[in-house]
């Protein structure tokens, strides 16, 4: 399955949710904003969304600062 991540083309081996691609890109349990085929996921929606070949992801890290 080929999806563009973050601008960039990958490939992973098969269909997944956008929860265990979170795991697979090293973000499993960080505060994150995800955006598929541009429309941002609620964060409920991360755990059951899934991701297919073809798909546009965009992760942006939450981060505090000042």
């Amino acid at each position: 399955m080929k999806i563009t991540l973050n601008g960039e083309t990958r490939e992973f081996e098969a269909s997944q949710t956008v929860k265990s691609l979170l795991a697979a890109v090293g973000l499993a349990g960080k505060p994150v904003v995800v955006e598929q085929n541009q429309a941002a996921l609620l964060p409920r929606e991360i755990e059951t969304a899934t991701v297919s070949d073809g798909d546009v992801i965009e992760i942006v890290q939450i981060t505090a600062g000042g």
